[in-house]
């Protein structure tokens, strides 16, 4: 894959006067690792140049030479006269990757991952900590795994307040100790994660609210909401989803509980990535404050709005909510069982339920992320965002058992592309997927719905002529038969 570094990843990885972050220095030896590209944009170059620090700027040009300078990209339409040499910078490297002169761009600027959002490019760039994670899940995914998600009393949690984990919670909010021991005597509870050993590695501390003042000017939420604070997630459980499932766990408790809304503060300057996360699912900026902390909202309604707008765009705003009506397609999709517990590593079948009843209650815990990838080579080439797909396991359990949405579909035979299109949900390894990609992959992005409480046998989908026989690829089912599904799933 072909990826441009920005100035403010140039200067630090040239710079030996730095001592590079641990994210950084695994980020290019992963790309090394993978035979990966690293690229700069001559954009860049003119702002290393104008880099006061004279002795800094000759100690960054004289390294520069190693990497490779982006050639060919057309002028940027996007500046004018009045645009500053900064902005003209920034537009000059999204806009080579609008033209798909590369995968992606790495960048620590806040300011052009917000921009990169707005054009339709917010997918392709990411920060160290995003772009380490992807690589380090395409080439070393043994090492990562998919935790539960802990539902605890905060209480519990007292005898490792003192830990290096709490450090920046207490350096960022004076009086973090007494304010936890507040919402500990108040029976608070929290989600949190555990590293491989053991220690706290990642927490979400929640609240359940009626009309809450959520900004200084005093507006109000009215009903129930669904207040998330203290959310972190430390190095140690970094590239894990486990914001994903943080929120995917928010949701389902609104759900259950009937909250209309779900709210967060957080410092924007500071957390960043956190606002990239919540804003693909839904939750919007508030023109408030809270302090100074931004504040950000998630409407949650208990029944589906009736909201005309695409299907995508409907279930990014409305999770878990999502538009089934005639306009939108429905795929019956098989999928082999060692592949079914990858993606769905918190499916339970009937006999793991059992046995793992014995040990611990499963309702305490939330499995895996809401954004995956799934790889084939079936015959359709129609799917398309907002489209339904019905996961039916086949071989072993022979079960219709989860409900996806469609967020994107994609056909090559790139290893490289397919790579970027998957990167932020891939549990494939870069040699999986360029031994598939000897041949035309489909590549469907979906978000995960649910898992049904009762899945479907193949029997009763047969009775019900939803399927005439074991599927073998890719199934579109028409509506007469959708909505027999409904009915067989009681929803």
């Amino acid at each position: 894959m072909r990826l441009l570094l920005d100035t403010n990843i140039l200067i630090p990885l040239q710079d030996s006067f730095v001592v590079l972050t641990a994210n950084l220095k695994n980020f290019v030896r992963l790309a090394g690792k993978g035979g990966h590209q690293l690229l700069y944009h001559p954009a860049s170059l003119a702002d290393i140049q104008r880099d006061r620090d004279a002795d800094r700027r000759k100690r960054t040009l004289s390294r520069l030479e190693q990497y490779q300078i982006l050639e060919g990209v057309p002028d940027c339409p996007w500046n004018t006269d009045s645009s500053s040499p900064n902005d003209a910078c920034d537009n000059e490297i999204l806009y080579a990757l609008a033209c798909n002169a590369v995968h992606a761009l790495v960048t620590e600027d806040k300011g052009i991952h917000s921009k990169a959002r707005e054009l339709g490019l917010g997918d392709r760039v990411y920060n160290i900590q995003t772009a380490e994670d992807w690589l380090r899940r395409l080439h070393e995914p043994t090492e990562v795994h998919l935790p539960n998600v802990e539902d605890v009393p905060l209480h519990s949690l007292w005898p490792e307040l003192a830990s290096d984990f709490f450090g920046s919670l207490r350096v960022d909010y004076q009086g973090f100790n007494d304010w936890f021991a507040k919402k500990a005597k108040e029976g608070r509870r929290a989600w949190i994660c555990r590293d491989d050993q053991g220690s706290l590695g990642a927490i979400c501390i929640y609240a359940e609210q009626t009309d809450e003042k959520v900004t200084d000017s005093g507006e109000v939420l009215p009903g129930k909401a669904l207040k998330l604070c203290t959310f972190k997630v430390g190095d140690s459980v970094r590239g894990r989803k486990i914001g994903e499932l943080f929120l995917k766990a928010a949701f389902r408790y609104a759900t259950e509980n009937m909250c209309l809304n779900i709210f967060i503060h957080g410092n924007a300057e500071k957390q960043s990535y956190l606002e990239s996360l919540l804003a693909d699912f839904g939750f919007a900026g508030n023109s408030g404050s809270y302090g100074s902390d931004t504040v950000w909202i998630k409407r949650h309604p208990v029944t589906a709005p009736n909201d005309a707008i695409d299907a995508k765009d409907f279930v990014r705003l409305y999770y878990p909510h999502y538009r089934q009506d005639p306009r939108v397609s429905k795929y019956l999709v098989p999928i082999v069982p060692s592949y079914h517990d990858i993606l769905f590593p918190d499916y339970l079948s009937q006999t793991r339920a059992q046995q793992l009843s014995l040990f611990e209650n499963p309702q305490r815990h939330v499995g895996n992320a809401i954004k995956l990838a799934y790889l084939c080579r079936t015959q359709t080439k129609s799917i398309a965002p907002g489209d339904i797909l019905l996961f039916y396991r086949s071989k072993d359990e022979k079960m219709l058992t989860t409900i996806g949405v469609v967020d994107d579909f994609l056909i090559s035979k790139d290893s490289a592309e397919i790579s970027a299109k998957v990167s932020r949900r891939t549990v494939y390894s870069f040699d999986q997927i360029t031994s598939m990609a000897k041949k035309e992959v489909k590549v469907i992005l979906f978000r995960i719905i649910k898992h049904l409480q009762s899945p479907i046998p193949f029997e009763d989908l047969k009775k019900r002529g939803i399927l005439s026989g074991p599927p073998q690829s890719i199934v579109k089912i028409d509506e007469s038969k959708y909505r027999s599904f409904l009915d067989a799933a009681g929803i």
